[in-house]
């Protein structure tokens, strides 16, 4: 059954409380690994300055901490992070994975990512990593990156997206319909929220309607990448 915009963010809520605790072990066994490389490449795009000068990272959507902890390794000693979730359990796991960091260096925030809990012009950096197709309303999304970034301020967001590569879009179709709703329930013990999850890919616009959401929010120079054929897509803009 359908489920309305009024109802979806209580039921992302509910998925997202529910795996916190096998969610990074999950998202190694659905992707064989990939999810890794895929992160990896959004930092490397990124590009974050080595050097000592302020950098600020605002993490939407951060869930356990993977873009974070990536961007923190990579940075120079200027960096700094903001972590952003709606998901207090999933937060949970990122303070515990993140206990180390002075505050200084990163704040772990609870906060919806249609209307973040943060200033304008707060971030140098906007990444969202597999949380954008779990927003309600997306082009509401989309703006709150734009006020939060300052002018100059680079936006990424990693998604899973539309097979571009003829064979590998009905193996995969047939991998995400079938495996990875087993998976959950053989790991997590949740067949139910990681069925939603693979019904949250599949109405997922496609890379090139998506880069034009990201253009209609007020982004210059809006790219994409393609990563495993279309399986996932790294889009970028600018605030010119």
């Amino acid at each position: 059954m359908p489920v309305g915009k009024g109802e979806r963010q209580g039921l992302v809520n509910q998925v997202f409380a529910r795996v916190a605790s096998r969610y990074d072990l999950m998202n190694d066994l659905m992707s064989g690994g990939l999810h890794r490389l895929w992160k990896d490449d959004m930092i490397s795009w990124l590009a974050p300055p080595k050097t000592a000068n302020a950098f600020h990272l605002v993490d939407v959507a951060g869930g356990t901490g993977d873009i974070t902890q990536r961007f923190l390794k990579k940075a120079g000693p200027g960096a700094s992070c903001t972590l952003c979730d709606i998901s207090a359990e999933m937060l949970g796991v990122a303070k515990q994975r993140f206990a180390a960091i002075p505050a200084e260096q990163l704040q772990i925030v609870l906060g919806n990512a249609q209307d973040l809990p943060l200033p304008d012009k707060c971030a140098d950096a906007y990444t969202i990593a597999f949380g954008i197709r779990n927003v309600t309303h997306i082009n509401r999304a989309l703006d709150e990156a734009f006020r939060v970034l300052k002018p100059g301020g680079r936006f990424l967001c990693l998604e899973f997206s539309h097979v571009d590569v003829p064979l590998l879009d009905s193996l995969y179709e047939q991998y995400s319909s079938k495996a990875i709703p087993a998976l959950g329930g053989m790991v997590a013990g949740d067949r139910d929220s990681y069925q939603y999850l693979v019904e949250s890919i599949r109405k997922f616009p496609d890379q090139d309607t998506f880069a034009t959401m990201v253009g209609d929010a007020g982004f210059e120079q809006v790219r994409y990448r393609n990563l495993t054929g279309g399986i996932a897509a790294l889009h970028s803009g600018w605030k010119l």
